[in-house]
């Protein structure tokens, strides 16, 4: 069974919207702008590469990374040359630019998991990821929290009124630079 992973730049108040720069939002780039770069923070991220099996994203997700991401030979090589699998109701075709396979339920998702492979790791994908926390499929979540409050936008997690899910921290650190990391599993 393989192992579902949401990562995400989140901000002390949940968000996680437009952290790179994307048109829209009133405070995008806020990864980027303001604080100062530690290149130790991004560990995690080079990790999330070599040991995820395969990527999952949400439509708006895949439609925003097809266009750039191929051309991210050096940072993002990893993620390149590993399957991708979309969720979506609507998408009628994957973008040959980055191609991936189609999945139209989280029935979908739940099979894919029962496969033989490396993890699942889902970027972005705001909607997907509270509809697969939803769903009870979350296996583990890396967390890269910025000491920022951005008030608005997508939040990471969802406000569905549902039980409580109480997590396991596997590793935390917080970096010079005042940003937290945290992989945390699922208790079952």
């Amino acid at each position: 069974m393989r192992t579902l992973v949401i990562t995400a730049f989140m901000s002390l108040d949940g968000v996680m919207e437009a952290p790179g720069g994307e048109p829209g939002h009133r405070s995008t780039g806020w990864t980027v702008r303001d604080i100062e770069h530690d290149p130790a923070v991004y560990e995690l991220k080079g990790r999330e590469q070599d040991e995820a099996g395969a990527m999952l994203l949400g439509r708006r997700s895949y439609e925003a990374f097809a266009p750039v991401w191929p051309t991210m030979t050096e940072d993002f090589a990893g993620y390149n040359a590993m399957p991708r699998y979309v969720v979506s109701t609507t998408l009628a075709e994957d973008d040959p630019r980055w191609p991936a396979r189609i999945l139209r339920s989280l029935d979908d998702v739940a099979a894919l998991k029962e496969t033989e492979g490396g993890p699942l790791i889902v970027h972005g994908s705001a909607t997907l990821g509270h509809g697969l926390a939803e769903a009870g499929l979350v296996d583990r979540y890396h967390l890269l929290v910025f000491p920022v409050l951005l008030g608005a936008g997508k939040r990471l997690f969802s406000e569905a009124d549902r039980d409580k899910t109480m997590l396991d921290v596997r590793e935390s650190e917080t970096y010079g630079n005042g940003i937290t990391k945290i992989v945390a599993d699922v208790r079952r």
